[in-house]
């Protein structure tokens, strides 16, 4: 990034988007969320990691990405939270519906498209965003030409790209949700709002409305079943998940976030530079965003 032209697209005027457009056709769409985690993270956890994510990987590739939208798919988390000592706690999870999140992908992707992007990369650290959104993404692609993807961080089961990082086992679940990895990158992005004398270390389990037939091992939304997890189960994390956290964040160190950070603004960044030289590009009539102002 130069001081002439910044990578967000809030912070530039028309005239430096056209810019843009004579370096790229490539922009990344930063997509969070706004949900309980453990005690010691904040609601935007999700959020916070790929904003900064993609910022380090836009500069990187340099390209431009649009603001975050800091909600996402997160039903699950609206449900019932309590603490040992049997109070109820209020969560503050704002989610979307499945049909708002997709509507609001494809404007945003259909406005960029308008002006002159061709290939969009959604980013999120967020798991659940990536159970409703298949049909928009090929929605966009079907009606206009362009590239579009859903690049999820690496995080949870895929953390191949930073496991000689971290330092927990499989067995402590270090991707999962406000544990290792999610606490450290946190703590990288804003020490403050990492609260660690609130911190547990925790793990998943088979909801107790299941027999002892079920076993569960992360925040996936399968279930094991005699040794299969073939099962998907609509479950609320509440039901699996007794602190909202699943793994040990007592691992994790700001050192560690920025490690955890640099790769994966990396692995993006070498992701998008291959996008750049994939061949897409929209027609120039079906740029125009005709139903922008219909219901």
């Amino acid at each position: 990034m130069t001081d002439e032209l910044r990578n967000n697209l809030l912070e530039i005027a028309p005239v430096d988007v056209e810019e843009w457009l004579t370096r790229t056709d490539t922009a990344l769409i930063p997509i969070g969320s706004c949900e309980k985690h453990g005690d010691h993270v904040p609601l935007g956890t999700d959020s916070y990691i790929t904003i900064e994510t993609v910022e380090r990987a836009a500069e990187k590739a340099d390209v431009p990405y649009s603001p975050l939208m800091p909600f996402g798919y997160s039903p699950h988390h609206m449900g019932e939270s309590y603490r040992e000592d049997g109070d109820y706690v209020v969560g503050g999870t704002i989610t979307l519906r499945a049909e708002t999140l997709r509507a609001v992908i494809e404007d945003i992707g259909k406005g960029l498209i308008h002006h002159g992007f061709d290939k969009l990369v959604f980013v999120s650290q967020h798991g659940s965003n990536t159970k409703v959104i298949d049909e928009v993404l090929r929605k966009l692609r079907y009606e206009t030409g362009c590239f579009t993807c859903w690049y999820k961080t690496p995080t949870e089961r895929e953390i191949d790209v930073v496991e000689d990082i971290v330092e927990g086992s499989a067995e402590e679940t270090p991707g999962w949700h406000a544990g290792e990895m999610e606490t450290a990158m946190v703590m990288a992005h804003d020490e403050d709002l990492v609260k660690m004398d609130r911190a547990n270390e925790d793990s998943a389990h088979a909801p107790a409305w299941l027999s002892d037939e079920f076993s569960k091992h992360d925040g996936m939304p399968q279930v094991e079943f005699k040794g299969s997890e073939n099962i998907w189960i609509p479950m609320e994390h509440h039901e699996y998940s007794d602190t909202a956290t699943i793994g040990n964040p007592f691992r994790a160190s700001v050192e560690e976030g920025e490690s955890i950070l640099d790769r994966n603004s990396s692995h993006l960044s070498a992701f998008v530079e291959e996008v750049e030289e994939l061949d897409f590009h929209v027609p120039e009539e079906k740029r125009d965003y005709l139903e922008r102002a219909m219901d």
